[in-house]
Formats: structure tokens, C-alpha cells, sequence
């Protein structure tokens, strides 16, 4: 995709109607001003300049085009936003793709064949009395509810779908693309209520069919569609393009196991459920949530496997700064559908009980370990270091805070506690824990700021090699324009100064996290040369800074 489609999206959609489709923005000279959707400003602090097609939040230092907010306002990936921003402007995207054509045809063909599937489904629904009983009663589906998240029904005929597919022009390939027939091209779905899996923008990707006799035999309660060109086992969340709304309003998640409970719960109230494939939480799935809240909420079991997955997610989460908890009270019942099915105000209210994950994780270790023996009490202290030892590095109160918990609870010092060595777990390492991550992902406020009055400002030249070069010209404009344009030579040159210093400040904090977290690495898998380099390092950096 070439720069030419972005920019007559640009041009057909000026900055100040997209953004004023989320935020109410007033005149303020050349620019609008308005409050910031993401921070707690008491007075305006989001700028958008029309001349310039840009917009600049100072209370989250966040800025961009028409593209980045969409992104930013609604999780989208970029070629998301690409996709609404070119709908809303009435500009074809097709035009603009060169070698891409061919799949992009064969994707289009995908969809168009998903999407009446889920047509036929709904209507073998309506025709089906005996299916419609099941949904609406014994399932306790309400009409809205149905038809929100498009459910149907696959019916018992071997090929149905199939010859309705083909009379409409689709091949036989194109249904096994889609992921529709079994090996020996006939209906992959027979018998099952079926529930549309869709992506972020609602447009169907694949199905997920429930039996509708919970008697029968020999046969899965849930069958999934296979992955294909559209559909993503390790990408898809179920329900977002339904909760998006909900929990950009609310700024959280709620993840539960199963797409009935996310069906439940969205009747029942609770329109922040989604739910990832089974709980294989992944990095793909963390980074979606993170682009729209902060607050990720597990509705997991408190077994064995929910432990487990508990306990990725609480790894990959620590990287990505999010805070992880645990919806665990479910008053006897196994899961979130029982529990709405029970009363769906307990759920509202377990929803809102949430726990720490952390802390929920260890006190399942405290119910599987007997700490009174000797065995136990390793085993408990092996896996609590461990688990905390994933938390990011960067986050050393958090940190703390655990370690102290559990030498409480072991009754020994938290020095030793932090002393003790354990084994390296590869499995676990895979799956996020011990990464380091890079606390430099982006320029800080004081670097964009600094970078602004070097580029607009009268202040001394040699603050250029502070700062990087590829940084946003018409985002600095506008920062300077706002903060420093009527300010003198003088003062400009003070306040350069100080942010300098603050800027050679943060870096040094970065780099010294950064070691801090090599150094625990390190430690952990006993390697000690590399200790003794990094720890060098670290005293070297420390010198530097004093």
C-alpha cells in the first residue's frame, strides 16, 4: 500500500471531523482545543490543527494524523484504521494495491462467502422450531441478543451449505479456504447452533458451532473453524468488535474462557467480555487490549490449566503495563454462563470484586503445596520466585511488594528470599517470562518538547544531539506554537535547559532498568561472567550519573 491512498484519505477527511467525531472541540486561534479522551485534564490540553492535519495531546504526550487517533481511540492496527478511515472517505482501497490484487480478490471471496454462511445459518435458525427452543430457552437467549452476535444453526444435511454455496458461484476450494468443508467436501458443520467469530471491524472470519443435544456421542460439544487466510487462532478475540464500545467507555477488559459466557455476559450487562481461543492467552491478544485499556480482568477457572494460564498472562501483561486480576467469585458455580444463568447481578458484582492476579496465583500455590513439609515449602518458594521474577524488572514496587508477601508467608528474610536460585523453566521462558524489555520504545515528553525548541526556538544548538531526528516537524510545530511562541529568548533557553536535564535523567533510568533486568537474567541462569560484565556496567553507569 502506497503513501498515495493515505494521502487522499487526508484530503478527503480533514483532521478536525475525524477527531470531532470523539472529542467536542472549540476555536482556539488557528487551532481547535478540546479535552483529552485519555487524560484527567481540567482544561483543554488536546490540540488539533486543521492547517497542519495533525493533533498533539500534552497530558498523554501522544500525537499523530487521522490515522494514529483511530488507532489510538478504537485499538485498531494500522491497516484497521486504514480500512474504516478509507470507508468513511469513499476512497477504494483496491485501486491502490499493485501486487497484493490476487490475494486481496481471494480474501474478498473469502469474506463474501462467510458472510452469506452466516446468512443461511440465521435463517435455518428461524425455520428450525426445535433449535429455536434450545437457544432461546434453554439457553436463555433473548432476540437481541441473537441477533447481535448473528447466531444460526448448521443443519444434520451433509452437504447443505455447500450446495448453497456453489449455486451462488463459490468453487470448492474457496469453501475449503474458508475453512467450511471437512475432508471430504461436504458441510464441516452439521447440527450445531453456530456463533459467527468476526474480526474488530465485525465482519465474519469463521464460526464456532455448539451441539445442540448435549447427549449426543462421539462427537466435540465445540468445533472451531480451522485457520485460514482470514482466521487467526492466536490473534482472534472473540467479541471485541461487540465490546469495543464498553470497554473503551469503561477502560477495562473482562476475558472469560468460553464464547457463551462472552455472549452471557454481554445480556447480562457486562459488554466488556471477550474471550481469547480456550485460554491461550498471547502477546498479539495483550497488545489489542492494551491499545484500548489498561485494566485486563481473567474470568478463569481455578484449575490446574487456569493457574497456568494465569500465570502467562501475568508475565506478558507485566512487559506490556497492564494490571492483571482475577474475577473468581462465582458462588458455586463453574463458570460466568452458570453464574448469569443463576442471576446475572452476581456477575455484575463478581465483575467488579476483582483480585490482583498475582496474589490470586499464589494463594493456589498456598492450596497445592504443603508448606509444613519440607518439600512443599520448596516447591511453593521455587514456583513464587519464579513467578515473580516475571514481573518486568522496570516495576521494582510491585516487585517488592510480592517478595515481601511470600517471606512473610514462608517465614523466612526477604533477602533470602531474594537470594534463592531456581532452575530455569524454558517453558515458561518461551512464553514471556524473563524477557527484557526496552523502556525506550518512543520519545518522552521532554524529548519532544526539547526537540521543539531546538527546531522553533532560540536556544543553543548543541541541544540537536541530544534529541533524534525523526521526529514528527508538524507535531513539534504544533507543541511549540502552544507552549513556547510567546516566550522570550531567555526563558525558552531556561526551560531548554531543564529539560536536558531531565531528558539525560530519564535515560540513564532506562538504561540502568535495563541492566537491572539483564542482571536478574543473569542470575537466574547462573551465568556468571555475564553477571559480573553487567554488573560492571551498572557501576560504571552509576559513576557517570553522580
Amino acid at each position: 500500500m502506497n503513501d498515495a491512498v493515505k494521502e487522499e484519505i487526508r484530503e478527503r477527511l480533514p483532521v478536525e471531523d475525524v477527531v470531532g467525531q470523539y472529542i467536542d472541540l472549540k476555536r482556539a486561534g488557528r487551532n481547535l482545543k478540546g479535552h483529552s479522551p485519555w487524560g484527567t485534564d481540567r482544561t483543554p490540553s488536546f490540540m488539533v490543527s486543521p492547517e497542519k492535519g495533525i493533533w498533539h495531546d500534552f497530558s498523554s504526550n501522544k500525537g499523530g494524523d487521522i490515522f494514529s487517533f483511530v488507532m489510538e481511540m478504537e485499538g485498531l492496527t494500522f491497516p484497521e484504521a486504514l480500512e474504516k478511515l478509507a470507508k468513511q472517505a469513499g476512497v477504494e482501497l483496491k485501486r491502490y494495491r499493485g501486487d497484493d490484487k490476487a490475494v486481496m480478490a481471494k480474501k474478498q471471496r473469502l469474506y463474501e462467502a462467510l458472510e452469506l454462511a452466516t446468512k443461511y445459518f440465521q435463517t435455518c435458525l428461524v425455520r428450525n422450531q426445535a433449535v429455536c427452543k434450545y437457544v432461546f430457552y434453554q439457553r436463555h437467549l433473548n432476540r437481541k441478543t441473537v441477533e447481535n452476535f448473528r447466531i444460526g444453526y448448521a443443519p444434520m444435511a451433509g452437504k447443505a451449505l455447500v450446495n448453497f454455496l456453489n449455486k451462488r458461484g463459490f468453487s470448492a476450494q474457496e469453501l475449503a479456504d474458508a475453512g467450511l468443508v471437512n475432508r471430504f467436501g461436504g458441510d464441516l458443520f452439521k447440527g450445531r447452533m453456530m456463533i459467527p467469530l468476526m474480526d474488530q471491524g465485525g465482519r465474519v472470519i469463521g464460526f464456532t458451532g455448539r451441539i445442540v443435544d448435549d447427549k449426543a456421542k462421539d462427537t466435540p460439544k465445540y468445533l472451531n473453524t480451522p485457520e485460514t487466510m482470514l482466521y487467526n487462532k492466536g490473534r482472534h478475540i472473540f467479541g471485541l468488535s461487540q465490546a469495543r464500545e464498553a470497554i473503551r467507555r469503561s477502560e477495562y477488559v473482562v476475558v472469560v474462557e468460553g464464547n457463551m459466557d462472552v455472549i452471557s455476559s454481554h445480556q447480562a450487562g457486562v459488554r466488556e467480555a471477550v474471550a481469547t481461543a480456550g485460554t491461550a492467552m498471547t502477546e498479539n491478544h495483550l497488545k489489542s487490549f492494551s491499545r484500548m485499556a489498561n485494566d485486563i480482568r481473567l474470568a478463569y477457572d481455578g484449575d490446574e490449566a487456569g493457574v497456568r494460564a494465569a500465570e502467562r498472562a501475568i508475565a506478558m501483561a507485566s512487559k506490556f503495563g497492564l494490571y492483571l486480576s482475577v474475577i473468581d467469585d462465582y458462588h458455586g458455580c463453574k463458570d460466568a454462563d452458570e453464574l448469569i444463568q443463576k442471576d446475572p447481578k452476581l456477575w455484575q458484582k463478581a465483575v467488579q470484586d476483582y483480585r490482583p492476579a498475582l496474589e490470586w496465583v499464589l494463594e493456589k500455590y498456598e492450596d497445592r503445596f504443603d508448606l509444613k513439609s519440607e518439600k512443599g515449602f520448596q516447591e511453593y518458594a521455587s514456583e513464587a520466585k519464579r513467578l515473580i521474577d516475571g514481573i518486568d524488572a522496570s516495576d521494582t514496587v510491585l516487585r517488592e511488594r510480592y517478595e515481601r508477601m511470600v517471606s512473610k508467608k514462608l517465614g523466612i528474610s526477604l533477602e533470602a528470599f531474594r537470594a534463592k536460585r531456581v532452575k530455569k523453566d524454558t517453558r515458561r521462558l518461551k512464553q514471556g517470562v524473563g524477557v527484557v524489555k526496552n523502556t525506550t520504545d518512543g520519545p518522552s515528553r521532554a524529548e519532544k518538547h526539547l526537540k521543539a525548541l531546538v527546531l522553533f526556538g532560540k536556544v543553543s544548538a548543541e541541544y540537536a544531539e541530544l534529541v533524534r531526528a525523526d521526529l514528527d516537524k508538524d507535531e513539534l510545530g504544533l507543541i511549540f506554537e502552544e507552549q513556547y511562541a510567546g516566550w522570550s529568548a531567555a526563558e525558552q533557553a531556561h526551560e531548554a535547559e531543564i529539560l536536558a536535564k531531565k531528558l539525560k535523567s530519564e535515560r540513564v533510568e532506562s538504561k540502568r532498568k535495563e541492566l537491572e533486568a539483564a542482571i536478574r537474567l543473569a542470575e537466574e541462569n547462573h551465568d556468571e561472567e555475564l553477571e559480573n560484565r553487567l554488573l560492571a556496567e551498572m557501576n560504571e553507569l552509576i559513576r557517570g550519573a553522580g
